[in-house]
């Protein structure tokens, strides 16, 4: 229980703010809140793959392992609009935001603010054309699950929640939506 002085306290503060013009509630808020950076990442499946599957992968500079389809949303970007415009950026794979699955756990938040929501998708690698840069991406490839190459370190570690790679297990699993 609160004690009733510091229940006044916070009614009177509350009170205080909310007369506050809207502008400078927003930057009171701006400067009390944690700040994040967002990224948006796609899990891409080969959809004619047998036996545990396959995932695209890219090699990135400086080329010392392989990530995922991934960047930073630009602002008032939504995160599946983000995803599906860095999937081709990155790869040459067009798909519509709506062709995009979020990912359970959807958001993973990292330490020191960062923050990747991801989404899911498939495609069938023998007919989907891979492009890339050579300056963004050097190379794009599919990988059997079960045999996956030398993953950058924070890939490695997204991918493990999702049960993926050599970091598979050592994360919680994602809490189950009991709501529906």
């Amino acid at each position: 229980m609160i004690p009733r002085s510091r229940a006044t306290g916070r009614a009177v503060a509350y009170q205080v703010f909310y007369r506050l013009p809207l502008p400078l509630r927003r930057r009171l808020v701006r400067l009390a809140v944690p700040k994040y950076i967002v990224g948006a990442v796609t899990l891409v499946r080969d959809a004619e793959a047998e036996g545990a599957g396959r995932l695209l992968l890219l090699r990135q500079p400086p080329g010392k392992g392989w990530t995922l389809p991934a960047g930073l949303l630009q602002r008032g970007e939504t995160p599946v609009v983000g995803a599906a415009r860095e999937l081709f950026e990155e790869s040459g794979i067009r798909l519509s935001p709506r062709q995009l699955t979020p990912a359970v756990p959807n958001a993973v938040v990292h330490a020191k603010g960062w923050v990747d929501v991801v989404f899911t998708a498939e495609v069938p690698a023998s007919t989907t054309e891979l492009k890339v840069d050579g300056a963004e991406v050097f190379e794009a490839a599919w990988h059997p699950l079960d045999d996956l190459p030398r993953l950058t370190w924070p890939t490695a570690r997204l991918l493990g929640y999702y049960g993926i790679g050599p970091l598979a297990g050592q994360f919680p699993p994602p809490v189950p939506d009991t709501t529906q």
